[in-house]
């Protein structure tokens, strides 16, 4: 083989045959049936490297062979050795975390050569402060609006309470006397029928 012929990395194909269940559970000392067609492809940052991808590719499990564009752009702002060389350093369980911030920051620094993610925060941070002030001008117009329905609530109590007292006033002139109405000056409220 020449060096070209090495440094490609071909699809593996491993086959298997179908899973009979009649099979297995008629003879019970037989193994399991192994797994089904499994089709093994290089990961997305070998096939973009134009490497072989090793069993123990340290880019396999981040980057997928159906994600190419992911690897793509955090390689075109890291740089596939310094991605390989931080995943290395990081314990397995930080990895995936450590990926995707790569991935998001790469992202950011394409649409914002210069801020990057700084930038994208700056904004987040500038729209938070803005929405806390509508948050707090709103809050004060419903403060403003509970006194004013409360002035007005106690002003209409105040004026009802005084045609309350004005109806009182106007019926006083009459006193009831044992059934009967007469005047303050003691003279009956009515004129006699006969004269």
């Amino acid at each position: 083989m020449d060096s070209t012929e090495k440094s490609k990395a071909p699809a593996i194909s491993v086959s298997t045959p179908p899973f009979s269940p009649t099979s297995s559970s008629s003879n019970s000392g037989l193994p399991p049936s192994p797994p089904p067609l499994v089709v093994l492809s290089p990961c997305a940052a070998c096939k973009i490297l134009r490497r072989r991808c090793a069993d123990k590719c340290v880019l396999a499990p981040y980057f997928p062979p159906t994600e190419p564009l992911k690897f793509t752009i955090a390689h075109k702002v890291f740089g596939a050795s310094n991605i390989i060389k931080l995943l290395q350093e990081l314990p397995e369980s930080q990895r995936v975390d450590a990926v995707s911030s790569m991935v998001y920051e790469a992202n950011a620094r394409i649409r914002d050569p210069v801020y990057g993610c700084a930038g994208a925060i700056s904004h987040l941070q500038k729209q938070v402060s803005e929405l806390q002030a509508q948050l707090a001008k709103a809050q004060a117009d419903l403060i403003n609006m509970q006194c004013q329905q409360e002035n007005l609530l106690a002003r209409f109590c105040m004026d009802l309470q005084q045609q309350q007292q004005q109806q009182q006033q106007q019926l006083q002139p009459f006193e009831f006397f044992n059934g009967g109405l007469f005047f303050e000056d003691g003279s009956l409220g009515m004129e006699p029928l006969w004269t």
